[in-house]
């Protein structure tokens, strides 16, 4: 109680008290009454202690998403510092004294890195695909391979986002082997894109086979289009230049 408010306490109790219940209802045995009191006070120190924690990657993926990605540099730490601690024009024209938008200063650089003509930032890949097909593909059909229809990490499923972007999902192939004729025999009037599926965090191995789709695009007068930036690009950014690498 010295540490948190009696409401909390109360929500600590309740909840000690729910997964007991819980358990015996499992069929395991009831816990004793400084079982329940230990489970209490293990709730209260958790919800003391600071999130996220330091930890140390020893899995051998130097980006990995559970960890956080890439740690980030001096540099741009002390920039995010230097505007946390006060007020930004995060969302303010400085120019026109009127609102701005929070993706003009990014849009810009990313457009300038990947060589397209325009780019918007959001937080993950799902949302990137999801935009990407709503823009280009909405009411048409999108190729995927059986073999990429996958599920990735937060429960994001490619069926899922592509409908979601009011695309109409065309799978062609196997799960293991899919051919670029595959692709070619699926492409109709209503075809609005073919989408390929990084393997991330998934691997097929063995008898498998998948095309060389900038190759096949050019073949079918298509235009292909991957996340890359432009190798060696210079970026000057508010904390220094930042060099970008394929």
């Amino acid at each position: 109680m010295e540490a948190h408010s009696r409401q909390h306490v109360l929500g600590f109790v309740r909840n000690a008290l729910d997964d007991a219940r819980g358990a015996i209802a499992a069929g395991g045995t009831a816990p004793k009454a400084d079982q329940i009191v230990e489970a209490i006070r293990a709730r209260a120190a958790a919800m003391n202690q600071g999130w996220p924690r330091h930890v140390i990657n020893a899995t051998g993926v130097v980006l990995h998403t559970n960890l956080g990605r890439a740690p980030l540099s001096d540099d741009a730490i002390e920039a995010m510092r230097r505007t946390a601690q006060g007020y930004s024009d995060l969302e303010l024209d400085l120019g026109t004294g009127r609102r701005g938008s929070r993706q003009a200063h990014i849009s810009e650089l990313v457009a300038r890195a990947t060589g397209a003509e325009a780019a918007l930032v959001v937080n993950n890949n799902a949302s990137a695909v999801m935009l990407g097909l709503a823009a280009i593909a909405s009411g048409k059909e999108v190729i995927v391979s059986r073999g990429e229809a996958v599920e990735i990490g937060g429960g994001f499923r490619v069926p899922d986002v592509l409908r979601q972007s009011g695309a109409t999902l065309v799978e062609v192939g196997t799960t293991n082997r899919t051919y670029g004729r595959d692709y070619e025999a699926a492409i109709t009037e209503e075809t609005g894109a073919l989408l390929a599926v990084h393997a991330s965090n998934f691997r097929v191995m063995g008898f498998t086979h998948a095309p060389e789709m900038k190759g096949a695009c050019r073949d079918w007068g298509a235009t292909w289009r991957a996340g890359a930036a432009r190798p060696g690009e210079r970026l000057p950014v508010g904390f220094g230049p930042v060099r970008v690498d394929a």
